[in-house]
């Protein structure tokens, strides 16, 4: 029973961490360049979030599989081999399924291959530990990149565009904001979001 409560407090625990105690863009500060770029519009928003879970979860479970083969001089190419491997198939997925969303991102999916959240958790976390505790990471800091997204771009939708997922919530006669379509409007709604969840978790140091 007390190895029971263990685990699940080293499950809730690595939970709490990707989500908010040191949440990817919150806290460690990565991913920024796709926050600011894909969060004009919530669905965009959605869709890379996704992906970077997806992504993030599959090379970290594949990194910790086998983590035991891969010889140290090399690691660092072989991770950028299956997070690569498991790119493709998201953009495969986007680009069949979803065009408009994969035209809309367009070479941010690809760049999933260079975001620091995907490869610092195969090293830091990935390369460490069993497959059952690199599941929830993943998972954690997946949905703790997410949801910050998401927020981000609600705020800019509505206040850009006067929607939400495309439907107008705004009334007709509501000024669109256009500086929250462009880069300084994202940087603006960030900023705000990344000192309410730093207050939150009164966390206020950058991580190094």
């Amino acid at each position: 029973m007390k190895l029971i409560r263990l685990r699940y407090k080293k499950w809730f625990n690595i939970s709490k961490d990707g989500l908010t105690q040191n949440n990817p863009i919150a806290i460690a500060v990565l991913g920024i360049c796709s926050a600011l770029a894909v969060t004009n519009r919530v669905e965009n928003a959605i869709a890379m979030g996704l992906g970077v879970t997806f992504v993030v979860i599959a090379s970290s479970l594949t990194v910790s599989l086998i983590r035991r083969f891969i010889p140290a001089r090399v690691r660092m190419v072989t991770y950028m081999v299956i997070i690569a491997s498991f790119v493709i198939v998201v953009q495969l997925f986007l680009e069949a399924y979803f065009p408009i969303i994969a035209a809309a991102l367009g070479a941010y999916v690809g760049l999933i291959i260079t975001n620091c959240i995907v490869m610092g958790r195969a090293e830091a976390f990935a390369a460490k530990n069993p497959m059952r505790y690199t599941f929830f990471d993943g998972l954690a800091n997946g949905l703790g990149y997410t949801y910050v997204l998401v927020l981000v771009a609600l705020v800019r939708e509505i206040l850009a565009f006067g929607t939400i997922l495309n439907y107008q919530v705004m009334p007709d006669g509501f000024v669109n904001w256009t500086v929250m379509a462009m880069a300084p409007g994202g940087f603006f709604v960030l900023a705000i979001f990344i000192w309410i969840i730093r207050e939150l978790t009164n966390n206020y140091e950058l991580q190094q």
